[in-house]
């Protein structure tokens, strides 16, 4: 007749988990070399370590060993859980067990000499399988793909906290936050942990990762096949947040950094002290400034040179700050922005920033381009307290002329706020001549001189107060209600309204290879918006005004080049065969409006003309006068007009 022992247990504490509602049944036939033993608990759980399985049932084959200890091994399960294979020994000395599913093995051993200590060996475990743990340092943290192998020791004395510790490997970890402001992707790691947990959890670290991507917030970081020494001591606070006095990252030639920091229970930072070097600028702003630059619209920013600053932050808003460059061949730092936005050569010196005490620093450059104007050197001294950055007067020279600095502030961005900079600008007789050849425009000459009291960036948008006015052909043009979206970012935009006074149509027309017209212009163009520096909406009139003294007479080719913009549109009142008798013309006014939306111009001039509208209103004999008809006008197709006829590749043609 078969022997059976039933034990049945409310609840059986051990160092290191509870189970609760437990049925044991053991089943031996007589005289058999085996029995079966049952294990069924309604609940298991280690509140120290974060796990808990439901529904937990274990059957196997239970036989003496050599050592008159038993074994067990079979099917383990619990609801939720994938089924794993549980072996057993115990006997008088130890304990040991393994868990194994597929290639994965856990395996334990307690030794009755030492019970409060329990060893486990970890071999391609998934990562998931420590979830649990994980969470209870870092809640929000969720493991994805990855293998853990480790040796870890685990005590768990009845009068002190529980404690991991041991080394760990970690193959292709990838993990992430609900949010995605914290993400891991194929990292390899080498660690040594000792962890404590209990009322104060602390946990101290130390190894090394091998390549793989890192993010925290906008900082990506991208280790390629690099090896980063990783140090860390962290402090569990009574709100879930964690303090860490000491930490330490080396990669190497890129970047080196040490500090302490203090991390809320959400994962904001609420403090920082971090000290940091980079001896190779290049590299440190592939590996952990292209989300930063990313956001700012300069992604493919070059750096070259050396770096080192501190940086403290206190109740999570900037307190002090400061940045030192050099250069490694003696020439200074640089800045490079590949799509020809701006440049700075020969950087050196430092900038420090203060929320309280003022601190003062200084920078140079030995010069530099902005859109492809070149400015040369520079001395900036700062001064900083009460969370701003500022900068007295000061001058560069550029264009032949002066750029002149009145007044910067710079606000680094704060709870709630975002950068701030304001600052005042003047502009003494930059050579437009040099402007022109620098942006590739025609050859236009004159001084552009002008003053902007105050400027605002905030929000990615520039915004100026005042305006700037240009010495242009003998006249005046103003720029005024000036400003930008995304100056250094994607499709920058630009809006202004410009006013012209008294512009030599000569010289003007000169320049641009449109015939010859002599008189003095005046007009308007309101509204006017650039998106990457296309126009796409602007209101426009231009005329000519009598002036003493100057003549106002209008070539036979410039009145051919109108035609031809017009497409047939623009119709003379004299035959061809009369205009070719004529060098030029007088004329008594020329007027010409459009206002651009969605690529049409809507076409005006100087009044209706039956269906049409004046161009060009005659005097004197031959009396002459240009009419247009088409009051709708598709922009691409007219800029391209303008452009054949800059470039001479349309011919007048006189009959």
């Amino acid at each position: 007749m078969a022997r059976a022992l039933v034990l049945k247990a409310e609840r059986i504490d051990t160092a290191v988990a509870t189970l609760e509602g437990v049925r044991v049944r053991v089943d031996w036939p007589p005289r058999a070399d085996a029995g079966e033993l049952e294990v069924r608990a309604r609940r298991v759980f280690a509140p120290e370590l974060g796990y808990r399985f439901e529904a937990v049932s274990w059957r196997c084959a239970l036989r003496r060993d050599d050592n008159d200890g038993w074994r067990c091994e079979g099917r383990v399960d619990s609801r939720g859980h994938a089924s794993a294979h549980l072996s057993l020994a115990l006997d008088t000395v130890s304990t040991d067990a393994e868990l194994a599913q597929a290639d994965a093995r856990l395996t334990l051993r307690r030794n009755a000499a030492s019970p409060d200590i329990t060893d486990i060996d970890l071999r391609r475990v998934p990562v998931a399988w420590v979830q649990a743990l994980v969470s209870r340092a870092w809640p929000d943290g969720r493991l994805g793909g990855g293998v853990i192998d480790a040796g870890l020791r685990i005590d768990a004395p009845a009068d002190r906290p529980l404690r991991v510790s041991g080394p760990l490997q970690l193959a292709a970890l990838s993990l992430d936050t609900a949010d995605g402001s914290i993400a891991a992707e194929g990292v390899r790691a080498r660690v040594d942990l000792d962890a404590r947990f209990g009322a104060a959890p602390r946990i101290e670290a130390g190894g090394h990762l091998d390549g793989g991507e890192l993010l925290f917030g906008t900082t990506y970081i991208a280790l390629g096949r690099r090896r980063a020494a990783l140090e860390l001591v962290a402090e569990q606070d009574a709100d879930g947040g964690w303090r860490l006095p000491h930490w330490r990252w080396d990669d190497g030639g890129v970047v080196q950094a040490q500090g302490s920091a203090d991390v809320a229970g959400d994962a904001s930072l609420r403090g920082l002290h971090a000290r940091f070097r980079s001896d190779d600028l290049r590299r440190f702003g592939e590996a952990y400034l292209s989300g930063w630059l990313g956001m700012a619209g300069l992604a493919e920013l070059q750096l070259a040179g050396r770096a080192e600053g501190e940086v403290t932050i206190d109740d999570g808003a900037l307190a002090e700050a400061s940045v030192a460059l050099a250069g490694n061949d003696g020439e200074g730092a640089a800045i490079d922005d590949p799509k020809g936005r701006f440049a700075f050569a020969g950087l050196r010196g430092d900038i420090r920033y203060s929320a309280a005490a003022e601190v003062g620093s200084e920078l140079r450059w030995n010069g530099g381009e902005l859109y492809g104007l070149h400015f040369g050197a520079a001395r900036l001294p700062f001064l900083s307290s009460e969370g701003a950055l500022r900068m007295p007067a000061t001058s560069m020279p550029m264009l032949g002329g002066e750029v002149r600095f009145d007044h910067l502030q710079i606000r680094p961005p704060t709870a709630g706020q975002g950068l701030d900079v304001r600052f005042g600008l003047g502009l003494d007789s930059l050579d437009i001549g040099q402007l022109s050849a620098a942006l590739e425009w025609p050859a236009f000459t004159g001084a552009l001189s002008g003053r902007i009291p105050m400027a605002r960036y905030a929000d990615d948008r520039l915004d100026f107060e005042g305006g700037l006015d240009m010495q242009l052909f003998e006249g005046r043009v103003a720029v005024s209600e000036l400003s930008m979206e995304r100056p250094f970012g994607v499709a920058p935009t630009l809006t202004a309204d410009i006013a012209m006074d008294g512009l030599d149509l000569e010289a003007l027309t000169g320049v641009f290879g449109f015939g010859s017209i002599t008189g003095r212009l005046h007009g308007r163009i309101d509204g006017l918006r650039l998106v990457d520096w296309a126009p796409v909406a602007f209101d426009a009139e231009l005329h000519t005004e009598k002036t003493r003294g100057v003549r106002q007479r209008i070539s036979q080719r410039a009145v051919q080049d109108l035609s031809s913009v017009g497409d047939a549109s623009f119709v003379t009142s004299l035959q061809g065969q009369l205009i070719g008798l004529f060098d030029d013309f007088g004329y008594a006014r020329i007027g010409i409006a459009c206002r651009l939306a969605d690529e049409v111009c809507e076409m005006d001039g100087l009044g209706s003309a039956g269906r049409g509208f004046i161009v060009v209103q005659g005097s004197g004999i031959p009396r002459l006068s240009v009419v247009g008809y088409n009051r709708r006008v598709h922009w691409p197709t007219l800029v391209e007009r303008l452009g054949a006829i800059g470039s001479g590749d349309v011919a007048p043609v006189v009959e």
